[in-house]
């Protein structure tokens, strides 16, 4: 089989910008209104990739998922009715939130669904900030009154890195990107997110946006104390039990397959360009669902590409 690729699913922000139509020579949908996301692989009741081209085109990730797993995503994947992962470009051209998400253990009692994810640092403005964890010794009662102050900011823990970074966000980890980012994020399929601090600014509808500070206080954790960006393991950037994500530097010529037998990966070209051996094209800021049994890539030029796989 061929490499599978989706329609976008663009999402206005009041924190977004145009940033995937001047790097990634994308098409928005408005020309005005500020993008903030582009869901690129989801599997969701209300949002649903679905193929842009070849024989399978208008099919549904979820239709794959469902009627084809063994065929184009390997055998070990029952105990998910929904492909679990979600993957999104960001464009942050303000800060968002500060926000968590539910960890496992507290999700169902809180109405949600925990969220693992990691960042991957595609771009970013000179002195742009990352906001993850806590200041050392920042208290719960420090943070409940900060929300009451408005000064939430200043207990979170703030990091300044470059473009090719990475950083693992644990469900429970108190986070928000900060302005002039752009990134690659790679998560578990979920979309429920807990805000405690916006900025003190209005949403797109000139109103405040909600806020979730019951669910955001049990959910955070307090011990989470100054984390920096993470140190890769040889290729890989993050690994968990929902997903692994590597960064594999191509020479021209070097070719990319998926890297466990009989399963399935997800690439996404960070930079240059990979060729399939039908000879399709895939540039900077393309992703794309390699087939269990699809032949290897080849990089036209020295490339950089992700490439996410998910445990059985």
């Amino acid at each position: 089989m061929q490499p599978i690729t989706f329609k976008p699913l663009y999402m206005e922000r009041v924190w977004g910008g145009r940033e995937l139509e001047r790097v990634y020579g994308r098409q928005l949908p408005n020309p005005s209104q500020p993008f903030g996301e582009s869901w690129e692989i989801v599997d969701r009741d209300k949002h649903q990739s679905v193929v842009d081209e070849g024989s399978l085109a208008g099919t549904t990730l979820h239709e794959l998922w469902t009627k084809k797993r063994e065929e184009i995503f390997g055998t070990g994947f029952r105990d998910h009715p929904r492909f679990p992962i979600l993957i999104k470009v960001l464009d942050a051209r303000d800060d968002l939130s500060i926000q968590v998400h539910p960890p496992v253990h507290l999700a169902d009692s809180l109405k949600g669904e925990p969220k693992t994810e990691m960042w991957f640092i595609a771009d970013c403005n000179p002195g742009a900030k990352l906001y993850v964890g806590l200041k050392r010794g920042v208290t719960r009662a420090d943070f409940e009154k900060a929300i009451q102050k408005g000064s939430v900011a200043e207990c979170v823990h703030a990091v300044q890195p470059k473009p090719g970074d990475s950083i693992f966000i644990a469900s429970g980890r108190c986070h928000a990107i900060g302005a002039g980012f752009l990134i690659h994020e790679i998560q578990q399929n979920s979309d429920t997110t807990y805000r405690v601090f916006d900025w003190n600014r209005l949403g797109l509808d000139g109103k405040p946006r909600e806020m979730h500070v019951a669910q955001s206080l049990a959910s955070i954790d307090f011990n989470d104390f100054e984390p920096s960006m993470d140190t890769p393991e040889g290729d890989t950037l993050a690994a968990c039990e929902y997903f692994k994500t590597d960064k594999k530097n191509l020479a021209a010529g070097a070719t990319i397959g998926n890297p466990i037998a009989g399963q399935f990966s997800i690439l996404s070209v960070v930079e240059g360009e990979l060729k399939s051996s039908a000879g399709r094209k895939f540039g900077k800021g393309q992703f794309l669902l390699l087939p269990k049994n699809a032949a290897p890539l080849s990089a036209k030029c020295p490339s950089v590409v992700l490439q996410v796989t998910l445990p059985r």
